[in-house]
């Protein structure tokens, strides 16, 4: 059985919403997809187990979180 989770973050414009995306796009395997949709970041994960999930998803939000840290830094 497959579980899959959407996250979607809006940023102020797609500058920072590119910049985010190609910080996290390196961690990105095959069970985590990201794509820019103007000014939104959407992002699909999968995997086979909700303890999985949550800590894939766990460990994105800290990614995006460190990349938008050093982004607002600049």
């Amino acid at each position: 059985m497959k579980i899959s989770c959407n996250v979607k973050i809006d940023y102020e414009n797609e500058k920072e919403t590119n910049a985010i995306l190609n910080s996290i796009e390196v961690d990105n395997l095959n069970y985590i997809q990201s794509k820019k949709n103007g000014k939104t970041l959407v992002t699909r994960i999968e995997s086979d187990s909700i303890s999985s999930l949550i800590h894939t998803l766990d460990d994105y939000l800290a990614c995006v979180s460190i990349a938008e840290k050093i982004i607002k830094k600049k």
